[in-house]
C-alpha cells in the first residue's frame, strides 16, 4: 500500500513541474538570445531605480526590450515586438505608464504580467537585479 501512495505522490510531483518556455512560445516572435547588463546608475537606465518606471532598451530581441522594476529587487523584461502581429508589420511597442501599446492594433499589455487580453502575451525574458545592475537574459 505504501508503494502505491509513493507512486501517486511521485506522479503528482512529476506532472506539477512545468517548462518555463512553454508559455513563452509565440509564432510571431523568433527566439533571440538575450544577455544584457543594465546599470541603473547610468542616466539611460536611471528610471529602473523606481517601481513602475519602465525603460525601453533598443537593439536587443526582436524590436528591443522593455524592462521595469516591479518591487524591491524584482524586475520584468519583455520583448517590445507586438506579440499578436507579424514582426515586420509593426514598429516597437511604446510605453504608456505601466502598459506597452502595440502600434498596429493599439492593444495594451500590462508590464507587470505581460498580459493584454489577446491570444499571446508579451514575450518575456528573465531579469535579475544585483546591486545597481540588472541582468536580462534567456
Amino acid at each position: 500500500m505504501k508503494k502505491i501512495w509513493f507512486f501517486i505522490a511521485f506522479t503528482a510531483v512529476l506532472f506539477s513541474c512545468s517548462d518555463n518556455n512553454r508559455s513563452n512560445n509565440n509564432p510571431y516572435i523568433p527566439n533571440y538570445s538575450i544577455n544584457v547588463y543594465l546599470d541603473n546608475n547610468l542616466p539611460t537606465y536611471n528610471n529602473l531605480k523606481y517601481v513602475s518606471n519602465p525603460v525601453y532598451v533598443p537593439n536587443y530581441g526582436a524590436k528591443g526590450i522593455i524592462v521595469m522594476k516591479t518591487g524591491e529587487g524584482t524586475y520584468t523584461a519583455f520583448d517590445a515586438a507586438c506579440p499578436n502581429q507579424a514582426i515586420t508589420s509593426c514598429t516597437a511597442m511604446t510605453i504608456s505608464g505601466i502598459y506597452a501599446v502595440c502600434s498596429c492594433d493599439k492593444a495594451e499589455y500590462n508590464l507587470f504580467t505581460g498580459l493584454g487580453g489577446k491570444e499571446y502575451p508579451m514575450k518575456q525574458y528573465r531579469a535579475e537585479g544585483s546591486g545597481t545592475v540588472i541582468h536580462v537574459y534567456n
